[in-house]
C-alpha cells in the first residue's frame, strides 16, 4: 500500500486526530514539513494512548520527552508556504507502521505501530530526546499488547464508541451551551438575560475590540503567542498561565493572540473562539450583600459555559484571585473556579507577577 492517502485512511480515530493536531501546528509554527516530531508531540498532548501506557509502564519522564519535542520544533526554519506537505521522513513511518500492524494482523495503525516502525528505523526521527522511546524491541512491543489493550485508550473496542475525526482543525473541544441546554423561552443560540448581563458588565470582549482596530499590532513576540496556541491546543493541560515582572508584556500577549483569532490565523479550533477578559475590580465593586459576589462570579462561569460561540477567559493578575470576595461563610473566587477549570468546563489563560 504505496498510496499516502490509502495510509492515512488506515489510521485509527487517536492517530488521526492526533495527525489532524500536527497538520494544525505545523500551519501555526509557519514550517514547510509534518514530521514525525509533530505528529509524536501530539499524540503525547493527548493522554491515555499507547505511548502514554508504556511510559508509566518503564518509568519515562513524559514531561522531559515533551520539553525535547517542543524545543526542536522552536528551532526548525519556517517556511512561507501556506499549507504545509507530508515530510518524506512521515510518509515513510506510515508505511513502516502499516507493515508492522499487517504483520499483527491488525486493521488499523495505532501509536504502538507507530513506536515499532521507529525502533527499526530510529533514522525517521532526528529529536535527540526521543530517545527512550526507541529502548524497546519489536518483541517487547508485542508482549506487552495485554498492558496496551486494557489501559490504553486506542484499545479498539474504547475506539468505536470515539467520535469521527474532524475533517479540519485540533484536538480541542471549548465548552459551548450542552446539548438540550435551551430552557423553555429562550431562543436557541442565545444566552438568559441575566447570564448575557453578566458577560458584558464583568468581562471585556478582546476579540471584537481587535476586529474593530483598537488593538495595536504587537511585534517581536512570535514565540510565546505561539506556545500560547500550542498549549491550547492540547486535548489536557491545556489553561496556560503567564509569569513574569510588571509591564513585561504579559497583557500584550494575550492582545497579539486576540489580533490573531481576529485575523484567523490560528488553528481551525480556535478561529471561532472569543477571547474575554474578567475584570474582578467590576465583580466585588458594591458587592456588600453575603454571597452577591459569588452569584456574580457563578454567573459569569454559568454563561461561559452556556455560550453558543466558545469563549476563553483571561484572568489578569491571577494571584489576586485568593480571598477575592471572600467574606465570613463565603468562598473566594479561587474556589470558585477550581471546579471548573477540574472538570475542563472552563478555558482560561491566566497571567500573575
Amino acid at each position: 500500500m504505496e498510496n499516502p492517502a490509502a495510509l492515512l485512511r488506515r489510521l485509527n480515530h487517536y492517530c488521526a486526530r492526533a495527525l489532524e493536531g500536527a497538520a494544525s501546528l505545523c500551519q501555526t509554527r509557519a514550517h514547510a514539513e509534518i514530521t514525525p516530531e509533530h505528529w509524536l508531540l501530539k499524540l503525547l498532548e493527548q493522554g491515555e494512548g499507547d505511548l502514554t501506557v508504556l511510559g508509566r509502564r518503564y518509568d519515562w519522564d513524559m514531561d522531559a520527552i515533551w520539553q525535547s519535542l517542543l524545543g526542536w520544533l522552536d528551532n526548525q526554519p519556517r517556511s512561507v508556504r501556506r499549507r504545509p506537505q507530508l515530510a518524506p521522513s512521515l510518509n515513510a513511518l506510515l508505511k513502516q507502521a502499516w507493515m508492522v500492524a499487517s504483520l499483527q494482523g491488525e486493521e488499523h495503525i495505532r501509536s504502538v505501530h507507530l513506536l515499532g516502525a521507529l525502533t527499526e528505523n530510529p533514522h525517521l526521527v532526528r529529536c535527540d530526546g526521543l530517545w527512550p522511546l526507541l529502548t524497546l524491541s519489536h518483541s517487547q512491543l508485542q508482549r506487552l499488547s495485554p498492558l496496551l489493550d486494557a489501559q490504553s485508550d486506542e484499545c479498539p473496542e474504547r475506539l468505536q464508541d470515539a467520535e469521527p475525526v474532524l475533517p479540519q482543525g485540533d484536538n480541542v473541544t471549548f465548552i459551548g451551551r450542552p446539548v438540550g441546554a435551551d430552557t423553555a423561552g429562550i431562543p436557541s443560540g442565545d444566552l438568559p438575560p441575566v447570564l448575557q448581563s453578566a458577560l458584558d458588565k464583568f468581562t471585556r470582549d478582546i476579540t471584537a475590540s481587535a476586529r474593530e482596530g483598537k488593538i495595536d499590532p504587537v511585534s517581536g513576540r512570535d514565540t510565546e503567542i505561539r506556545q500560547m496556541v500550542d498549549i491550547l491546543s492540547r486535548r489536557r493541560k491545556n489553561n496556560p498561565i503567564l509569569v513574569g515582572d510588571p509591564g513585561v508584556g504579559k497583557t500584550a500577549l494575550v492582545e497579539g493572540l486576540a489580533l490573531r483569532i481576529a485575523e484567523g490565523n490560528v488553528p481551525e479550533s480556535l478561529r471561532p473562539v472569543t477571547l474575554r477578559t474578567l475584570d474582578l475590580g467590576l465583580l466585588q465593586a458594591g458587592a456588600g450583600v453575603k454571597g452577591e459576589f459569588e452569584q456574580r462570579l457563578k454567573n459569569v462561569i454559568d454563561a461561559v459555559q452556556q455560550s453558543p460561540a466558545p469563549v476563553l477567559l483571561f484572568i489578569d493578575e491571577a494571584h489576586t484571585l485568593i480571598g477575592a470576595g471572600n467574606q465570613a461563610g463565603g468562598a473566594d473566587a479561587a474556589n470558585l473556579l477550581k471546579p471548573a477549570l477540574a472538570r475542563g468546563e472552563l478555558r482560561t489563560i491566566a497571567a500573575t507577577t
